[in-house]
């Protein structure tokens, strides 16, 4: 990856920090807006448009949080944190519970203020606590450095599905946005992938600085970094055209009224200016065991999602791959941020964006600052609350649209794992089929048979429900364990292929310029740690050494699964003379270990 103009080290201008930083939140806004919507129906709040609006600032507020805690203390990479789809199919199945059903309300009693406002609030609350208190065992997994060990028994094989399963487990949300009415949800799909495939490779022309060439007419990948916000703004002109015109009906009970841009206008009067979202604003979370359970899998799918995006984005970003103590605090930094999610409630805990990493690509700026400033323009977006309320008043069908495709990548990216696996192996085709259609049959059978688990104890009856309604839980266990148990080799498993991806030879890109190993080192007087000798011990800090059965040291836990095939990283970290070494290709920049350019 060359050619980059501020690597990973490097501090663009801080007016260039400001205008990239801006352009990395406009990248996530789109998933992060999901999450809300999403849980909207489920949550009993479809019908308090304040409530929504105020959530979503919540989620912007605890993203840039999030993403400044993980830039500054965790893997230390240019790698954005927003709100994860992997646990929304764990608390949808919570939802489904009987006493969490949303309660039914005429037209009278909805249009009325105060009856409903508060109704979806202890069912925010046990999110909340699932969340926060399951988040816990990633927060363990990460700063305990069990990944290494986890990595021994998951491959490609079994996250295929699991991931694959959360995109088809969010098909009925999608669809009840996008039929309310299907023209403009239609409109969405076909803008989106006019934009983002067809339109790609067009550049816009616009005027640029620079004190090397002055100035000059620069390129501008205007449609390939923001294909979602341009359909969205596009979809709502146009609903707004239509609305004006009197295309939509002005009834309340008819779903096509949801189309119209003034459908939650009055949102917009309601909403403060300025509101600081704070932990505990929707009450005590409450915390049950069935709850905590069934989240646990959202939570292991988004520590499995998170590992390539690291090394993708050190690649990006001009960074030597990761070591072991990087990876393992960028796990348990995750696991705080969805600890501040779950307290700040926002129905979702958070996960590194992939589409902010391939920003960096186009952008070519992988300066760690830039991402550290965008965290900081997201907090302030987060405390303006007309901000949260302005995309509140987003048309359902326009919301719908954008659903339809987001889903649809989230299974294909489970797809994409597949490419490391021999599918023309037995063993991977019953594997993944058995576990995709088992995983989505059995929450279906107990969604439609409510009391089909019947034990005698309502607190275990809870437990299996839950665990046996999540889509991931299912399909993604069952992966786990047939993949493990039923004879294959590495190479059909694929793991040799998934760890050579994530961890490629040097001698294949000559010209990939990176940084020094010290990029990961702790901030601050923080760094002092890692020259203590007991760092060696402690996986999250700097200089540690993870020691494989065979005695061999290996710089991330992803290549455990090298461990299994005899072969050692080209790319091994050590310990000499109370410095780190590392070996990188030409062209690398030198710096001293005390030097750090950014914090």
């Amino acid at each position: 990856m060359g050619g980059l103009s501020y690597l990973i080290n490097e501090n663009p201008p801080w007016y260039i920090c400001i205008l990239l930083g801006f352009q990395h939140y406009l990248t996530m806004l789109g998933a992060n807006l999901a999450v809300p919507f999403a849980l909207s129906e489920k949550m009993c709040f479809a019908n308090n448009h304040l409530a929504i609006s105020e959530v979503m600032s919540t989620v912007f507020f605890t993203s840039g949080v999030s993403t400044i805690l993980q830039t500054t203390f965790g893997v230390r990479l240019p790698i954005v944190q927003g709100s994860t789809f992997t646990f929304l199919a764990p608390a949808v199945a919570i939802l489904r519970q009987p006493k969490f059903l949303c309660p039914v309300y005429n037209s009278t009693e909805n249009s009325t203020m105060g009856y409903d406002k508060d109704v979806w609030k202890p069912r925010m609350l046990e999110i909340q606590g699932a969340i926060m208190v399951s988040s816990l065992f990633q927060v363990l997994v990460g700063f305990s450095g069990l990944m290494g060990f986890l990595m021994h028994f998951i491959g490609p094989v079994s996250i295929a599905p699991t991931i694959i399963l959360i995109g088809l487990s969010l098909f009925e949300v999608a669809a009840g946005k996008a039929g309310t009415h299907w023209g403009i949800s239609m409109t969405t799909i076909v803008l989106i992938v006019i934009f983002s495939q067809y339109m790609q490779g067009i550049n816009l022309r616009i005027p640029a600085y620079s004190r090397d060439r002055g100035c000059y007419v620069a390129k501008y990948p205007l449609f390939r970094l923001f294909p979602i916000i341009l359909a969205i703004c596009t979809s709502w002109l146009i609903a707004l055209i239509v609305t004006a015109a009197g295309g939509f009906p002005d009834d309340p009970e008819l779903p096509q009224y949801m189309a119209r841009t003034d459908a939650r206008i009055k949102v917009l009067r309601e909403a403060e200016w300025f509101r600081v979202p704070y932990p505990g604003q929707w009450g005590l979370p409450t915390v049950s065991a069935a709850a905590v359970l069934g989240m646990l899998s959202g939570v292991v799918a988004s520590i499995v999602e998170s590992i390539g995006d690291y090394y993708a984005c050190a690649r990006m970003s001009g960074a030597p791959p990761p070591p072991t103590h990087a990876i393992n605090r960028g796990i348990g930094m995750e696991g705080i941020g969805c600890i501040i999610t779950g307290a700040w409630g926002t129905g979702s805990g958070t996960t590194s964006y992939s589409e902010n990493i391939g920003a960096i690509g186009i952008t070519k700026v992988g300066s760690l600052r830039v991402i550290q400033v965008a965290g900081c323009v997201a907090i302030v977006m987060g405390v303006v609350g007309k901000i949260g309320a302005l995309f509140t008043s987003i048309p359902d069908p326009v919301v719908g649209g954008v659903f339809m495709v987001m889903f649809g990548m989230i299974t294909a990216v489970g797809m994409s794992n597949l490419q490391y696996v021999d599918m023309t192996a037995a063993r991977n085709m019953f594997i993944v089929g058995v576990s995709v259609v088992f995983g989505m049959a059995l929450p279906f059978y107990l969604k439609t048979h409510e009391n089909a688990i019947q034990t005698g104890y309502e607190e275990v009856d809870q437990i299996i429900t839950i665990l046996l309604s999540t889509n991931i839980a299912v399909g993604g266990m069952l992966a786990l364990f047939l993949d493990n148990t039923i004879p294959g080799t590495k190479e059909e498993r694929g793991l040799i292929a998934w760890k050579h991806h994530l961890i490629p030879d040097e001698d294949e890109d000559d010209d990939y310029e990176v940084a020094t190993i010290h990029v990961y080192d702790l901030p601050f007087c923080l760094k002092r740690l890692g020259y203590n000798e007991i760092s060696r011990y402690i996986p999250f800090l700097p200089y540690y050494h993870p020691v494989s059965h065979d005695g061999a040291c290996h710089v991330a836990a992803a290549t455990n699964v090298a461990m299994e095939t005899g072969e050692s990283t080209k790319r091994d970290l050590a310990l000499e003379e109370g410095k780190n070494s590392y070996a990188v290709q030409p062209n690398t920049i030198t710096e001293d270990p005390e030097d750090t350019t950014s914090f």
